[in-house]
């Protein structure tokens, strides 16, 4: 039977539709100088001197001659491309070359298509022809996601040049790339961090192949992003569990200093797992975690995460206090990391290698909920609600469920840290226990509301705004 639509829901239907074209208008117009355009929205810059080989401008004028070492990376960056172009002629995707080489950095100019070959880009092209437009022309009609996606662009590496100016083409592809997956994978809808995702293989990629790349970043089993991305983010919690198990076998000294100061895993990781670490450390150092990322799959966040606080562990254990362990972790590692990307990527390297022997370089298996349970590229059309944007007043039992689940592994944490049963087993442990010094310090659990916050602020909306300070 149809549902009776009464007039109040008319007239939000009509206003929701008449949104959602005039936003869709805008970008279709791009540049046109008859776009409507705040002046807020198209900060003023300077081009020259400040802007970086990737696109992103800098507080202060870079050096305007390069020192020798620059000269040489360069150098060694060309002989790669070379080797590169043949390797990518002839492509076997797991011979061991391919590792080496992604490991010593894929050359930027070799990235377009390198990506495109490790995420089987142009396959999914072929055999897909004509849905990604497909989709595109029904998210125009139909997209329920396009208030929060427009605004999501509009903030989205405002500090990149390809996304500086208001509807730029960079700007155009991502709107239409994610309002396009929105429609073709509708259980999923969109997730802010998807922005951000899509954001990072535009600027390697042309719009359709960015679509099919994050499709497969998305469904496929070996980076499996729709259990991040999904309601109740159910890889995120199994993520977050799994770190806090290494951490307190490998990292124990670290993991109890992060519990006296109320600091849990989800208020400094959620863009390692989001968006591996874009935003979280300099671009350059991020590109090569992609690197691997996608030639590796999802173990090398968990391997990454543990990296960064296995070489920042002496001056994390000298903050005393929640607020300045975050600002490190969320704003200094980013402006400077304190090495340089080749000894990260060799103690990433180790760090992977590591895990492994001990057999923590994966979680737990994943269950059903991570993945997609309905066709991809079906058009549902959504329900009354959600096309006239209006917000839940009350959280569903998912959104409770991971409320609980933060509390619950901060007690568990607690409990496990006050006990003294431990061992220190690997070159990323940081020293002897508290425990065993015989520290009478409890940690108590009186901080928890800062995390029940956390866990409210992560289910704010139905969109699934997750990224705090984006």
């Amino acid at each position: 039977m149809m549902m009776m639509i009464d007039e109040e829901q008319q007239a939000l239907l009509k206003r929701a539709s008449e949104e959602r074209e005039l936003i869709f208008h805008r970008y279709s117009l791009g540049l046109d100088p008859n776009n409507e355009v705040d002046p807020w929205e198209n900060p003023t810059y300077e081009i020259y001197h400040i802007t970086d080989k990737y696109g992103f401008m800098h507080d202060s004028r870079l050096p305007d001659t390069r020192d020798s070492h620059e000269v040489q990376r360069t150098k060694i960056e060309l002989e790669r491309d070379k080797k590169w172009m043949k390797m990518l002629a002839n492509w076997n995707s797991h011979h061991e070359k391919l590792r080496k080489r992604v490991f010593k950095g894929i050359p930027d100019r070799m990235r377009w298509p390198a990506w495109k070959k490790l995420l089987n880009v142009d396959e999914l092209m072929i055999s897909n022809r004509d849905t990604y437009q497909r989709m595109l022309d029904l998210s125009r009609k139909y997209s329920t996601e396009v208030r929060q996606i427009d605004s999501d662009v509009n903030r989205q590496f405002r500090d990149n040049l390809a996304y500086r100016e208001r509807y730029s083409v960079k700007q155009v592809s991502l709107f239409n790339v994610l309002n396009a997956y929105s429609v073709y994978n509708p259980e999923l809808g969109y997730c802010q961090g998807m922005a951000c995702v899509a954001a990072v293989l535009l600027l390697y990629m042309q719009e359709e192949e960015a679509f099919w790349a994050l499709n497969t970043l998305i469904v496929d089993k070996k980076y499996a992003m729709h259990g991040l991305f999904i309601e109740g983010f159910p890889k995120l919690t199994r993520f977050l569990e799994h770190h806090d198990r290494i951490m307190s076998k490998i990292m124990r000294k670290l993991h109890q200093h992060f519990i006296k100061h109320n600091v849990d895993a989800i208020l400094y990781s959620i863009k390692w797992f989001f968006v591996v670490f874009v935003e979280r450390i300099p671009f350059s150092l991020s590109l090569r975690v992609w690197d691997i990322f996608l030639l590796e799959g999802d173990r090398v966040i968990t391997a990454m995460a543990i990296t960064i606080l296995y070489l920042h562990k002496n001056e994390l254990l000298r903050l005393k206090d929640m607020d300045s362990i975050i600002e490190y972790l969320q704003v200094k590692l980013h402006k400077n990391f304190g090495y340089n990307d080749d000894y990260v990527v060799e103690a990433l390297e180790r760090v992977m290698k590591k895990l492994k022997d001990l057999k923590l370089d994966v979680p737990p298996p994943a269950k059903v909920n991570e993945f997609p349970t309905k066709p991809l590229g079906e058009f549902i059309e959504a329900d009354i609600e959600k096309k006239i944007g209006r917000r839940r007043s009350e959280y569903t039992d998912t959104e409770k469920q991971v409320i609980n689940d933060v509390i619950l592994r901060q007690e568990q944490n607690a409990i496990e840290v006050q006990s003294n049963v431990s061992y220190e087993t690997s070159e990323c442990a940081t020293g002897t226990s508290m425990a065993s010094h015989g520290s009478s310090e409890t940690f108590s659990m009186e901080d928890n509301n800062i995390h029940l916050k956390t866990a409210n602020a992560l289910q704010s909306t139905p969109q699934r705004e997750l990224l705090p300070g984006t």
